[in-house]
């Protein structure tokens, strides 16, 4: 298991924890996206908390949807993750280049500029529930913090990093997410928040080889610490030729009749994997017939 996700609990339930090492998930995006450092460092921070908030769902079919839209010339980054630990993702423009921040660092934040962090969980309900919440910085971790803090009401403390190798492959990618519960006291919120504070930064802890559970270790050091779960986690997209096929029947008759009379096979890609589905003509008349049904 190279990559895989803790989730743990400390001081009597006041805290809850999710550590995540995803660097292997991070290098198979940016492979499959053709992306540059900085779109890999954005798309592989959403990938991160994606992965984390995916198996924060209870339910087997529950479905998590990360959605950034800025201003930036980034455009916007999709990230899609279910309750097992599998994730996928694109962002619009994976090609984006900027010069580095003042810092040094890759400019995240200037690539996905200002916008909205959408959070999407279909629950299985009729409607899925929807939160939404202005981007603080783009860096991707302050605005996750943020929307955990105004939409779920829940104190929290996020850290995502992707650190590249200098021939633009990913070095090391991971996370963590720390929550307090409501009856957190005021030791506990003082003592963490003091812990939290010392840390410089995830992609530094991640450089020194350090594991998620060596990284829960220093996070919560002075709280006993139960670890509940190890959890693989993986890039995995479940697009197929027949679901494929399906979204394109589900466009209606009108628009396949209009493909049929270019007498040319279409091409449908998925954003996700980037694989290249072609349909002939007579595969679209076969799509007629079972969209007239």
């Amino acid at each position: 298991m190279t990559d895989y996700i803790i989730r743990a609990s400390a001081a009597d339930n006041q805290i809850r924890a999710f550590v995540a090492t995803t660097k292997d998930l991070v290098e198979h995006s940016r492979k499959i996206h053709n992306t540059s450092p900085i779109a890999t460092a954005a798309l592989g921070r959403l990938l991160t908390a994606g992965a984390m908030m995916g198996v924060m769902m209870k339910s087997e079919k529950d479905l998590l949807t990360l959605q950034v839209k800025g201003d930036g010339p980034m455009g916007g980054i999709t990230v899609t993750a279910t309750s097992k630990g599998t994730v996928k993702g694109y962002v619009n423009n994976p090609g984006v280049m900027l010069p580095p921040s003042p810092l040094g660092k890759l400019d995240v934040g200037a690539a996905v500029g200002q916008g909205m962090l959408s959070v999407i969980k279909d629950l299985g309900l009729k409607e899925p529930y929807i939160g939404q919440t202005d981007l603080i910085s783009g860096e991707l971790a302050e605005d996750l913090t943020y929307y955990f803090a105004t939409s779920e009401q829940v104190p929290s403390s996020v850290a995502l990093g992707v650190l590249m190798n200098k021939e633009n492959t990913v070095r090391r990618a991971g996370g963590f997410i720390i929550q307090l519960m409501p009856f957190a006291t005021e030791e506990v919120i003082s003592k963490l928040e003091e812990n939290i504070s010392k840390v410089n930064g995830v992609t530094e802890l991640l450089d020194k080889d350090m594991t998620p559970e060596m990284i829960l270790e220093q996070v919560l050091e002075g709280f006993d610490v139960e670890i509940l779960d190890k959890i693989s986690t993986s890039y995995e997209c479940n697009c197929s030729r027949k679901r494929v096929e399906k979204a394109v029947i589900s466009v209606g008759k009108k628009d396949i009749k209009e493909m049929i009379e270019d007498k040319e096979p279409i091409e449908v890609n998925c954003h996700f994997c980037n694989e290249n589905y072609v349909f002939s003509v007579e595969d679209l008349k076969d799509m007629l017939k079972k969209a007239s049904r």
